[in-house]
């Protein structure tokens, strides 16, 4: 992850300042990162422009009331993020073509539109980066994947990289893996949230109250996680050190695997790869 005190982008153009728009922007504006040019975002509600046009550094547009803002916002920019919805893309990307500074880096945040697409509606000037990040880049934790098309050069990714380190941990894959990344990291908060709500009703079905079980819960897997990152050991040990032979960890870990969770997180997986597979072909 980038030292978020000593960092440097060019001009950057936000096409969209939805939840994940907005969590980008919460790394753009960390303290340390300096975005040279300033932040241009554009949103359809006059309203929510508003709100951005009082931060400092970002200078935000409405569609709704100036027609022109979208190719306003994106011309000298030099990286160009595009975080609206899927089906809005298309359209978005014929309105800016002509307005786009040669050499800028439009980076997509729209799941499941692929680099071609993009490539194929804007000039060939411009190179393009698809990435998929994840809710956590709300508290600066995501974990982001990112693939270059046909026209990306090493300095685009390393651009795009460096971009979102300001918001968590980047991971470079090929196109033909994001969709399936997708499914790990991009869906997998909710796989976790899913995990701790079973858990809760369990403790809740024990007695406890609902905020106690919140606190053995929620703590119970901030901590493992944090003791995971900071020991560098493999989750399959630190749980073996758990596991006293014949204890009641040991019970319960044996009807967890005779659940056979492996081949149920990989049919969950799958639903979620054929899903997004529909949706792009949509």
């Amino acid at each position: 992850m980038t030292d978020t005190q000593n960092v440097t982008l060019p001009t950057i153009a936000m096409l969209g300042a939805g939840s994940m728009g907005r969590a980008i922007l919460s790394g753009l504006l960390a303290p340390g990162v300096t975005v040279q040019g300033g932040i241009r975002v554009t949103n359809r509600s006059a309203a929510r422009a508003a709100e951005l046009s009082g931060t400092a550094g970002v200078t935000a547009y409405a569609t709704e009331t100036k027609a022109d803002a979208n190719r306003l916002a994106v011309d000298g920019a030099e990286i160009v993020i595009v975080a609206v919805k899927p089906a809005m893309v298309p359209d978005l990307l014929r309105e800016i073509g002509a307005s786009l500074t040669p050499g800028a880096v439009v980076v997509s945040v729209a799941a499941g539109v692929t680099t071609a697409t993009f490539e194929s509606l804007l000039p060939q000037t411009v190179t393009v980066v698809r990435s998929m990040p994840n809710t956590p880049a709300v508290v600066g934790k995501a974990v982001t994947g990112i693939s270059g098309g046909n026209r990306t050069r090493p300095d685009d990714l390393a651009l795009v990289r460096t971009l979102f380190e300001t918001v968590g941990e980047v991971v470079e894959v090929p196109e033909s893996q994001l969709d399936a990344l997708g499914t790990i990291s991009g869906s997998g908060p909710a796989y976790v949230f899913f995990l701790i709500e079973q858990l809760t009703a369990a403790a809740v079905a024990k007695g406890f109250t609902p905020e106690q079980a919140a606190t053995l819960v929620n703590g119970t897997f901030l901590g493992a996680s944090e003791l995971l990152v900071s020991s560098g050991e493999d989750p399959a040990e630190l749980r073996r050190r758990v596991t006293s032979p014949g204890g009641t960890t040991e019970r319960a870990i044996a009807v967890l695997a005779d659940a056979d969770l492996a081949s149920l997180f990989t049919r969950a997986t799958d639903a979620a790869l054929a899903r997004s597979r529909e949706l792009a072909a949509s």
